[in-house]
C-alpha cells in the first residue's frame, strides 16, 4: 500500500492532485521550489494539507511510497532522478486521477491544434447533454474534479509532458493531430524522444478503444506502420475520402463513421483555415464515436466560441486587420496561420526558441511576408535566416514599438499578425500575457 504521497509543484494540477491523494486518504505532502499563489496556499490551508514552498527537502520526499509530479519538471532534475534510481514511482497528474474515475476519457494531443480540438469536442458533448468535464492543460484539474465531482466523461488535452510520466492512463479515444518538432530542449534534441512521448496516448489502449489520428501527417503514419496499434484507427484527412473516418471534400466536412453519415458546411462555423478543418474533423470524429446524434453535433458546431489567443481578431483600423495568434508557439502553428490568409501579411515573430527550424515556413513567408517584426531579447537566428527573404526585418523588445512599426508599415487590406512561433517567457509572463499586450497595444493605437 503506496501511504506516503508527494506532491511536486503547487500549481492547478499540484493542488488539484493533493486534494485526491486526501480524499483517497493518503498521507499527503505537497512541495514547490517556489513561491505558491496565495490561491492555492488558502485551499491548502483550509484542506489542512501539509506543504512547503521555496525549495524541496529530499530527506523527506525521498520516504515518499508515491510521487506526482508537475509537467513542468523534468525527469532530468537530481530530485527525480534519486527517486527513479530508488525505485519510486513518479506519475503525472492524468496518470494519478484516472486510477479513481471510471468515466469515458478523450485525450487529445498534438504538437498544434490540441487546445481547440479539445473546446471544440467538450462543447459537443456538453451541448448534447452529456456529463462531462474538461481537464488537462484546459479547465479546472482533472484529479480534483474527479475528488470532487461525477462525470460519465472527460475531455483531457494532454501535453508530451505529461504523457511522459503515465503508466496505466487509459483513453477510450486518443486524438493524435499531428507530431511536429517541438520542445526539443526538453527532448535532448532528438525528435524521436519527442514522437515517443506523444505516441504514449495509446500505449494502454486496447482494441474496445480507438484512434482518430491525420492521416496528412507523415510523421504519425509512419509510426503506425511500425508500431501494434491495438485501438480502432479511425482516419482524418482534408485531402481525400476517408471510408472509415472524416475527411474535408470541398467545403463540407464529412464523416462515415459505424455506418453513419455526418455532412456539415465547413464555411458556416465559427472556426476558419485548413488546421481548423483537422480539428474540427477530429471533434466531430469522437461525437460520433460517443453516439451523438448528427443535429445535435450540428448545432454545436456551429455554437462554437474559441478560446482567446488563436488566430483571434482583435480590431480592423485604415482597412487593416490585427490578429492575435500568440499561442502559436512553434513553427507548425505559424505555418498553419499564415495559410489561413491569401492577403500581404505583417508578421510579428519572436521570443524563447525551443530548437526551430523554420525551413517548414520558408516559402510561405517568401509568399506572404512583407515585413518581418522580431519581437524577443535574441533575435539573430530568426534575423540571420529571413535575411533576404523578407525585404523589411525590425528588431525590438517593446510590444506597442511593434504594433507602431506595423501600422506604419501596413496598407489597406494586409493582416498584421502576431504568431510568435517561441515561447514567451523571455518578454511575457505566459503567452496569454503577450496576446493581452498585443490587444491592449493595437487597440490604444487605435485609440491615439
Amino acid at each position: 500500500m503506496q501511504n506516503k504521497v508527494t506532491i511536486l509543484g503547487g500549481g492547478e494540477s499540484g493542488v488539484g492532485a493533493a486534494i485526491l491523494a486526501a480524499a483517497q486518504g493518503f498521507e499527503v505532502f505537497l512541495s514547490d521550489s517556489g513561491p505558491i499563489s496565495d490561491k492555492y496556499l488558502a485551499i491548502l490551508d483550509e484542506r489542512e494539507i501539509f506543504f512547503e514552498q521555496g525549495g524541496h527537502s529530499p530527506a523527506r520526499i525521498l520516504e515518499s511510497d508515491l510521487v506526482i509530479k508537475s509537467p513542468g519538471i523534468p525527469d532530468s532534475v537530481p530530485l527525480v532522478r534519486a527517486l527513479l534510481d530508488k525505485g519510486t514511482p513518479v506519475i503525472s497528474e492524468i496518470e494519478f486521477a484516472s486510477r479513481y474515475t471510471n468515466a469515458r476519457l478523450i485525450a487529445i494531443t498534438g504538437s498544434n491544434g490540441k487546445t481547440t480540438t479539445t473546446l471544440l469536442t467538450y462543447h459537443l458533448l456538453k451541448t448534447a447533454g452529456l456529463q462531462v468535464g474538461l481537464a488537462g492543460n484546459v479547465g479546472d484539474s482533472f484529479a480534483w474534479q474527479v475528488a470532487e465531482q461525477h462525470f460519465d466523461h472527460y475531455v483531457l488535452e494532454v501535453s508530451s509532458f505529461q504523457l511522459d510520466n503515465i503508466d496505466k492512463f487509459r483513453p477510450y479515444i486518443s486524438i493524435l493531430l499531428n507530431i511536429t518538432p517541438d520542445h526539443l530542449d526538453r527532448y535532448g534534441y532528438e525528435f524521436q524522444n519527442y514522437v515517443d512521448s506523444k505516441f504514449n496516448i495509446i500505449r494502454n489502449q486496447t482494441p474496445d478503444d480507438f484512434l482518430i489520428y491525420f492521416d496528412g501527417s507523415d510523421v504519425i503514419k509512419k509510426e503506425l506502420e511500425k508500431r501494434a496499434v491495438q485501438p480502432e484507427p479511425v482516419a482524418i484527412s482534408i485531402e481525400h475520402e476517408v471510408q472509415a473516418g472524416s475527411y474535408l471534400s470541398g467545403n463540407t466536412l464529412i464523416s462515415q463513421i459505424q455506418g453513419r453519415k455526418f455532412e456539415q458546411s465547413f464555411s458556416e462555423l465559427p472556426v476558419k483555415g485548413p488546421h481548423n478543418a483537422i480539428n474540427a474533423l477530429a471533434a466531430i470524429s469522437a461525437a460520433m464515436l460517443v453516439g451523438i446524434e448528427e443535429n445535435v453535433i450540428q448545432e454545436g458546431m456551429k455554437s462554437f466560441k474559441n478560446a482567446p489567443h488563436r488566430l483571434e481578431e482583435v480590431a480592423v483600423s485604415a482597412g487593416v486587420t490585427y490578429i492575435n495568434d500568440s499561442k502559436a508557439t512553434n513553427v507548425d502553428s505559424v505555418y498553419y496561420a499564415l495559410g489561413s490568409f491569401d492577403k500581404p501579411v505583417i508578421l510579428i515573430a519572436g521570443g524563447v526558441d525551443k530548437g526551430n527550424d523554420y525551413d517548414q515556413i520558408r516559402d510561405m513567408v517568401q509568399d506572404k511576408v512583407k515585413g518581418l517584426i522580431i519581437l524577443g531579447k535574441k533575435i539573430d537566428k530568426l534575423r540571420d535566416y529571413f535575411s533576404g527573404i523578407v525585404s523589411e526585418i525590425y528588431p525590438t523588445q517593446d510590444i506597442q514599438d511593434a504594433v507602431r512599426k506595423a501600422r506604419e508599415w501596413s496598407n489597406p487590406g494586409d493582416i498584421v499578425l502576431l504568431s510568435p512561433a517561441c515561447a514567451s517567457f523571455d518578454l511575457f509572463k505566459n503567452y496569454e500575457d503577450r496576446g493581452d499586450q498585443f490587444k491592449a497595444a493595437v487597440r490604444s493605437m487605435i485609440g491615439e
